[in-house]
């Protein structure tokens, strides 16, 4: 994660940027106390929209938590494989 201040961020535009997006690095931009702007690339950006959107999907959700229960009460999956 890297951070900076405005000034910086002006004065560096494409270096950050270029790291933000070769590196898929976040960037966050300090403004003041206790606010900001956080960079990320288009490919995280739409990897988080991608996850949002399966985590919000009523059928995903009794899927992973049916298989979260699973692997409470059962052997684990590495244990069967090795018996």
């Amino acid at each position: 994660m890297l951070t900076t201040t405005i000034s910086d961020f002006r004065k560096d535009i494409k270096r950050y940027l270029d790291r933000v997006t070769e590196n898929f690095e976040t960037l966050i931009i300090h403004r003041g106390k206790d606010t900001g702007v956080v960079i990320i690339s288009l490919d995280e950006y739409n990897s988080l929209c991608a996850t949002q959107h399966e985590m919000s999907s009523k059928s995903n959700e009794w899927r992973l938590d049916s298989a979260v229960e699973k692997l409470k009460s059962g052997p684990s999956f590495q244990k069967d494989l090795l018996e």
